[in-house]
């Protein structure tokens, strides 16, 4: 039987025993074991390339070299080019492949750590020893394999929002310069994009600048024309007389075989009202989005709310059932549901102040939603998205709006609305109209067109407040009608 060490004694003190050959070995295989794990974890297949099967740490490594380089050069014309990070974006078949290979590497990751584990060969380490090397790869492997299966559900989402979302394959050109984008808001639900818009507003943006004029559209709106050549024109050349504005799409719904014959697929409601506003600004449209008012709602809730002015107490309910709270005055910051009645109230107040409010929420959104908050909130915002928008606006021309979008955030906002008491929206004078919109596009891009000068506005405070905007029916909202839709709001 060997016998026991002792511990010495020095100057009537006892000294440290000294540590056996076997003890100092159980480290050494201990730090080896981590060593190789740590190896895992920086550069895949290199353990096995140490101390295992040679040819899996050859193929793991020049795997994870190739896909640090693809990163690496990725990262470099993004940086060059920050519009490619939308346009990668937005290929369906490119998130495919790095939703698979995602996948693919949280698999492969997790079964190297497990190798690396069994080649530093746990039953030889002591019990306290193996537990610790037990939990170190524990956790790496799930931390590894963990994010990367994350970002692959994150891919997933991106992919299924541009497949559902963006299906169109038909590229508009800009008409004059600009891309005219129709947005109708309606309570249509999925499913139902059918439905009469509840709001019709234009963004007319310039394809250079991205300089954006909001055009808006009562939806009282009577007698106008349609686009000519269109099929409402054939129906109504004298102008629409079945109908307010919004009821363009259903009459449209009704007699959908009036539009079998057409080559383009678009719904019936949506081709009739996108001809109706053509017909009534002089504009053509390039693209259409109809946005759910209720996905609206869990947008803002997406991104934090949105801070708004409030100049008067908006009445939450009425309008056949009971006023039961109010959002009160003062710059806060709103939820998604006090934001849809901000938008939408209309107890107390008329649809002209209504419109003025609509603008507000649509500036403010633009000003105040950022890429950092974008990508913090991605897949909330993915999936509000998904239920609040149907569009025509194909994935290919993301990259431009959306560079467009960054341009338009810098830059003053200009509003047109087609109201009393500049248009009589019973009879409206159709060649007034036009005019007015060519007056208010010109004037945004700064042409010798419209260098007169304009009468000056009165301060937002000196004017009186309706329903929550500023201004009135007899003198008109200034939100409807401002060169900076801002400081109007």
């Amino acid at each position: 039987m060997p016998p026991v060490s002792s511990p010495r004694v020095l100057d009537g003190q006892e000294a440290p025993a000294r540590t056996s050959a076997a003890d100092r070995a159980a480290r050494v295989r201990f730090r080896r074991a981590l060593s190789l794990m740590a190896m895992t974890l920086v550069a895949p297949g290199s353990a096995q390339l140490v101390a295992g099967n040679r040819r899996v740490g050859r193929l793991a490594l020049r795997v994870w070299l190739v896909v640090v380089a693809v990163t690496l050069l990725t990262g470099f014309v993004v940086l060059l080019d920050p519009s490619r990070a939308v346009s990668l974006g937005s290929e369906a078949w490119l998130l495919l492949v790095l939703r698979t290979a995602l996948l693919a590497g949280a698999v492969g990751w997790a079964v190297l750590f497990m190798d690396a584990w069994r080649l530093g060969q746990p039953l030889s380490l002591g019990l306290a020893h193996r537990r610790a090397a037990v939990g170190v790869n524990g956790v790496l492997s799930l931390s590894v394999a963990g994010a990367l299966l994350f970002g692959a559900h994150l891919v997933g989402v991106q992919r299924d929002l541009i497949v559902t979302m963006f299906g169109s394959s038909e590229v508009a050109g800009s008409a004059d310069g600009r891309f005219n984008v129709l947005l109708m808001g309606g309570d249509s639900g999925a499913g139902r994009w059918g439905l009469r818009p509840d709001s019709l507003t234009v963004a007319s943006i310039d394809a250079t600048t991205g300089r954006t004029v909001l055009v808006s559209l009562p939806r009282n709106m009577q007698d106008f024309p349609f686009a000519e050549g269109s099929v409402m024109a054939e129906q109504f050349p004298n102008g629409f007389d079945a109908d307010y504005l919004n009821g363009v799409s259903t009459w449209a719904q009704d007699h959908a075989e009036l539009f079998e014959g057409d080559e383009d697929d678009t719904d019936p409601g949506i081709e009739a009202t996108v001809s109706a506003v053509e017909g009534i600004t002089g504009l053509e449209v390039s693209y259409w989005a109809m946005v759910n008012l209720q996905g609206f709602k869990d947008l803002v809730d997406a991104v934090g709310g949105v801070t708004l002015t409030v100049r008067q107490p908006i009445p939450v309910g009425g309008l056949g059932s009971d006023v039961y709270d109010y959002i009160e005055p003062g710059t806060r910051t709103l939820t998604g549901f006090e934001t849809l009645w901000y938008a939408r109230a209309r107890e107390g107040s008329d649809d002209y102040s209504r419109m003025a409010r609509q603008k507000c929420v649509m500036n403010a959104m633009l000003q105040q939603v950022s890429p950092q908050s974008a990508l913090q909130n991605f897949e909330k915002i993915a999936q509000a998205s998904s239920e609040m928008i149907s569009t025509n606006l194909p994935a290919s021309e993301l990259d431009r709006f959306m560079g467009l979008a960054m341009k338009a955030k810098e830059q003053k906002m200009s509003t047109l609305s087609l109201v009393p008491p500049m248009v009589n929206t019973a009879d409206p004078d159709i060649d007034l109209v036009q005019r007015k919109v060519a007056a208010a596009i010109d004037k945004a891009e700064g042409s010798a067109a419209a260098t007169t000068k304009a009468k000056k506005e009165p301060a937002a405070g000196t004017q009186p407040v309706t329903g929550g905007s500023v201004g009135s029916l007899s003198e008109g909202y200034a939100a409807n009608q401002a060169g900076d839709l801002s400081n109007a709001c």
